[in-house]
Formats: C-alpha cells, sequence, structure tokens
C-alpha cells in the first residue's frame, strides 16, 4: 500500500512541476520556449488558464494528502527518530591548557 502511495506521490510531484511551468506569468513564459504562441496557445487566451489553475490546484491537494498519508506512516512505523540517532560521537580528547610563557627579561621600573 505503501509503495503505490510514494508511486502516486512521485507522480503527482511532477505533474505539478510541469502544471506550474506551464502557467502563463506576466512576462514572457516557459510555453512561448517550446514553441507556445502566447495567447493563441492551444487553450486559448482565458480557457488554460482556468484548466492550468484546476489542475495546479488538484495536484497540489493531491500533493498534501501523500505527503500527509507518508509522513503518518513513517512516524507509525519508525517512530521520531533523528537520522544521527544510531551514530557514536568520538570520544574528545581533553588537552590540559597550556601555561602562559613567562617573558625572559621582565622589565622593572
Amino acid at each position: 500500500m505503501i509503495i503505490l502511495v510514494t508511486i502516486i506521490h512521485v507522480i503527482v510531484c511532477l505533474f505539478l512541476i510541469v502544471v506550474v511551468l506551464l502557467q502563463s506569468g506576466k512576462a514572457g513564459d516557459i510555453s512561448a520556449a517550446f514553441g507556445g504562441q502566447g495567447s493563441q496557445a492551444a487553450f486559448g487566451p482565458r480557457g488554460g488558464a482556468t484548466a492550468l489553475s484546476r489542475a495546479t490546484t488538484i495536484s497540489a491537494v493531491l500533493f498534501m494528502l501523500t505527503s500527509v498519508t507518508l509522513s503518518i506512516n513513517a512516524i507509525k512505523h519508525g517512530g521520531p527518530n533523528s537520522v544521527l540517532q544510531g551514530l557514536k560521537s568520538a570520544p574528545v580528547k581533553a588537552q590540559p591548557a597550556a601555561p602562559a610563557p613567562t617573558p625572559a627579561n621582565p622589565t622593572q621600573k
């Protein structure tokens, strides 16, 4: 079950990246880099914005749901562990502080 959720999560991630990059911006957008004609795109000047907005919203919701599902599953099976929990730290070798050197010729007044 968790493998299926992970696969869906990766697919949704990639789809979300593509959908966000294809949205038209205020200036030049990435669809123009692939031969798009701006307002003469396949969806028309306003139809593409609503379809891409809906696709972005749906994929963002799916991304959040799969993220929460994977997070809950990780907590149930692994518990709140640290990544560094299994590592042993190297022993600290403390050296005594060296005494301050005394001046060879003390100045006297």
